[in-house]
């Protein structure tokens, strides 16, 4: 009997069982080839974008550097504008104005600044052997400062390298200058367009948009240009005046390439978040250092007595109608954007973040906490 139930159920060679049910093995050829195509298409078009990308960076970098101006300027904008002057020529004048202050600055301390850049960039080997050198003196150690310059990549052959490069010869020079002036006009260009067509520009968006969804655009708009113009300009204020006192302290001191460490500590200082201010003063102090310890001191000194005059004195009164980033949030953007762009990255790193928040901010939705979490929050 079991034998019998058994044949009964074994399937023959065609796939049918004995009881005539059939195993369906059977596969959708159709389903296989469109998913084996899709995937194709998916990684196709990965691989285009990624190329685009890598062809166009320079381009998309100079765009949100040109966005950025024209949201800087956006405010002093429509001041001249609401004094009855065209959107055009106020964007004009405003950037003319911007122009002839670089202009200004430029035929001021342009060629200091560039002697002592270019020494500063030359002798770094030299001030790191200097301060390796009173480092191992002061505390007695035995630092080797020819591995902590390999380390660092600053060695004196890698200097004269990097200069030759930089220099490239006299055709090198030439088109290193159109390069940089063609890049400026398409700064200005662009920026010109963002800030005088900003109107334009957000009734053609809206026009794409539902009457429901124009009302959030048009907020979220407004608050972002408003949040992240106000951001950039006390950024820039305050680093004009973090350079400006650094750089007085600096030639007070008589100490070496005052002028370009003085913008560099105030650059840094304010698109650095966190760290920027260490980052931005300890250059200066190796310098000073080398130049006379006793002069590293009081740069010390003085960065740390800015730093409280600059939080409780200057920050608030000039972020006063900006918007605050959390730390971590402005440091990751900062770190992101220097690995799209490099060093100059990392400086509109901040602003973008600010951008990007404010949209947040206004287009998000919160809701009330419950009181288990509420009271988690209120004991920390």
């Amino acid at each position: 009997m079991n034998s019998q139930g058994n044949s009964e159920n074994t399937p023959d060679i065609s796939g049918k069982s004995a009881s005539g049910s059939r195993w369906d093995f059977s596969v959708n050829r159709r389903f296989i080839q469109r998913s084996v195509i899709t995937v194709l298409a998916l990684v196709i078009a990965f691989q285009l974008v990624e190329w685009a990308f890598a062809k166009s960076k320079d381009f998309l970098f100079l765009l949100l550097l040109a966005w950025l101006l024209g949201i800087a300027i956006t405010p002093v904008v429509e001041i001249l504008t609401k004094r009855g002057m065209k959107r055009g020529l106020s964007t004009f004048v405003v950037l003319l104005g911007l122009v002839a202050l670089i202009v200004a600055f430029i035929a001021a301390f342009g060629q200091l600044l560039g002697s002592q850049l270019a020494s500063l960039i030359t002798q770094f080997p030299a001030l790191i052997q200097g301060f390796v050198g009173w480092i191992n003196t002061s505390f007695n150690l035995q630092i080797d400062a020819t591995s902590l310059e390999q380390s660092l990549n600053i060695s004196n052959s890698q200097i004269a390298n990097f200069a030759q490069d930089i220099a490239g010869g006299v055709f090198g020079v030439v088109s290193s200058i159109f390069g940089f002036i063609f890049n400026i006009f398409t700064l200005l260009l662009f920026a010109f367009y963002f800030a005088a067509e900003a109107p334009k520009i957000k009734r053609t968006i809206g026009s794409w948009l539902p009457s429901k969804q124009q009302v959030i655009f048009t907020t979220v708009w407004q608050v972002a240009t408003d949040k992240t113009g106000g951001f950039v300009i006390s950024r820039v204020i305050l680093a004009a005046l973090n350079s400006v006192f650094t750089s007085v302290f600096l030639l007070f001191l008589d100490v070496p390439y005052w002028l370009p460490l003085g913008l560099f500590t105030g650059l840094v200082s304010q698109f650095v978040p966190t760290v920027g201010t260490y980052i931005g003063g300890v250059i200066p102090a190796i310098v000073a250092v080398v130049n006379d310890p006793k002069d590293g001191l009081f740069v010390v000194i003085f960065v740390l007595i800015y730093q409280q005059i600059e939080n409780y004195l200057f920050t608030p009164r000039i972020s006063s109608l900006t918007m605050d980033i959390h730390p971590a949030v402005a440091f990751a953007s900062v770190i992101v954007f220097a690995g799209f762009f490099g060093a100059i990255g990392a400086l509109i790193g901040v602003p973008i973040a600010a951008a990007i928040i404010s949209i947040i901010q206004t287009y998000g939705k919160r809701y009330e906490l419950i009181p288990e979490l509420h009271s988690i929050e209120t004991k920390s």
